[in-house]
């Protein structure tokens, strides 16, 4: 199949110059589970801010490479892998922003030496962020966003000791009941519909072109997929969810983070690479069938039918034979039509599976597509 020149959709609608995303609201628990990745593997990650191009280090890949439209998130990863370099684990979660820290430009000086030129004068130009930590509001828009809410919408909807009670450990039923009882009312509704409406979520959260082809009721689907992460799924144990409603992740670590994967993280950073460009642009210049595993987040979200069905396509063709596409769908429906359903084979059951207990609520569908 010959190669055309290829170009993202979304590069000539959107800005890629700030940081969009802080952290990646991606679970990795989830995305590893569905790509299941085997030795030897090279995986391509959308890299957003680098947390879960991190935590593919976990698995025995032997590549993953990361790329993103965006400078402002490659820095993100950089920062983080220079983080992983220079810093023991708690002063990682410190400079993250995950624990309480006084001294996290004192961390990120630690870190500087490890960066190359342009990822320093970035986080240079960035320090009263880095002070609030480099997954917090301070850095990026989406988590702004979610401050917002904190501060001013949520001691609206909930008491201070209701939120805190939604953290601890309950049964299944006793989450229902308190849910139904203490959570569920017009102070919760109401407010939770304006805040994640479309066009606000647009306008403080994300970007309005991220919704070009958006045609549900926004704020009624992430409303019914919260109240499925605070009843059917343990809220103690989501480290999204904690850091929404507290502005830190505590002791709930996305996977990462956690301690038991520090030093397999650290060893394996040769494994990684990352660059600014599109996924069409890295499929161009790279051989065909090399590439086994495909993390896509929520890419198809912002484009039109037609161009996912046409970068499927290209994946199917470029990708090794029983690789595997995972993406997740925000408010769009996108997945392969029936064109190319010769190409891919939809492990619907297994996907279905997986997104009823992803911890990361905002998604409606996670997809899972094998190459043919």
């Amino acid at each position: 199949m010959s190669r055309e020149k290829r170009r993202s959709e979304i590069e000539s609608r959107a800005s890629f110059e700030h940081v969009r995303y802080a952290q990646v609201w991606e679970d990795a628990d989830t995305l590893l589970a569905a790509l299941d990745v085997q030795q030897g593997d090279t995986v391509l990650s959308i890299a957003s801010a680098g947390d879960n191009a991190l935590a593919l280090l976990t698995t025995d890949a032997a590549k993953v490479v990361a790329v993103d439209l965006s400078a402002a998130q490659l820095h993100c990863l950089a920062l983080r892998v220079a983080a992983f370099q220079a810093l023991t684990h708690a002063e990682l979660l410190e400079l993250i922003g995950s624990r309480p820290s006084k001294r996290r430009l004192e961390l990120y000086r630690h870190c500087r030496t490890q960066l190359l030129p342009d990822s320093r004068a970035f986080w240079d130009a960035q320090l009263p962020g880095i002070e609030r930590g480099i997954g917090s509001a301070g850095i990026g828009k989406f988590e702004r966003y979610f401050e917002l809410f904190r501060q001013f919408i949520l001691p609206v909807m909930l008491p201070a000791r209701d939120v805190r009670s939604l953290l601890r450990r309950k049964t299944q039923a006793e989450r229902q009941e308190f849910f139904a009882g203490r959570v569920n009312t017009w102070r919760w509704q109401l407010p939770f519909r304006v805040f994640f409406s479309r066009s606000v979520m647009g306008r403080l959260g994300r970007d309005p072109e991220f919704f070009k082809y958006v045609e549900t009721d926004v704020a009624s689907s992430i409303q019914e997929r919260a109240a499925h992460a605070l009843t059917a799924l343990d809220p103690s144990k989501n480290p999204y969810l904690t850091w929404i409603l507290t502005g830190r992740h505590g002791q709930t670590l996305p996977l990462y983070l956690r301690p038991e994967h520090f030093q397999t993280i650290r060893s394996r950073l040769g494994r990684l690479e990352w660059h600014q460009e599109s996924v069409e642009a890295y499929l161009e210049r790279t051989p065909e069938r090399s590439i086994s595993r495909f993390n896509l987040s929520d890419i198809f979200e912002y484009m039109s039918g037609d161009a996912t069905q046409t970068l499927l396509e290209h994946l199917a063709r470029d990708g090794k034979p029983g690789g595997r596409l995972v993406y997740w769908n925000m408010m769009t429906p996108r997945s392969r039509g029936e064109k190319i359903a010769h190409l891919l084979k939809p492990l619907t059951a297994e996907a279905q599976r997986l997104h009823d207990q992803d911890p990361a609520f905002f998604y409606s569908r996670l997809v899972i597509e094998e190459i043919q």
